[in-house]
């Protein structure tokens, strides 16, 4: 994904995507943490508890908010896709 200089992109206030932060890589809004270490701790057997320690700027009702937004996005796209 390409960003100009000043864009900034954010999902229902949750996450945010600017090119002057980490790149543009997606992170939790007001914070430098990418959204992708969420997935990654979980996927790898960590709890949610253990990434909120690791990330304290990361607030629980933040990590909550977008595990329940990627949970309705997967329905979405599956309902959408099937028959």
């Amino acid at each position: 994904m390409k960003f100009e200089k000043q864009e900034t992109f954010s999902v229902d206030g949750l996450i945010t995507c600017d090119a002057e932060v980490m790149s543009g890589t997606p992170v939790f809004k007001n914070t430098r943490v990418p959204i992708k270490n969420l997935i990654d701790y979980l996927e790898s057997g960590e709890t949610l508890d253990e990434f909120l320690e690791d990330f304290p700027s990361v607030k629980r009702n933040q990590a909550v908010n977008v595990l329940q937004l990627a949970k309705e996005m997967l329905l979405t796209h599956v309902y959408a896709n099937s028959n």
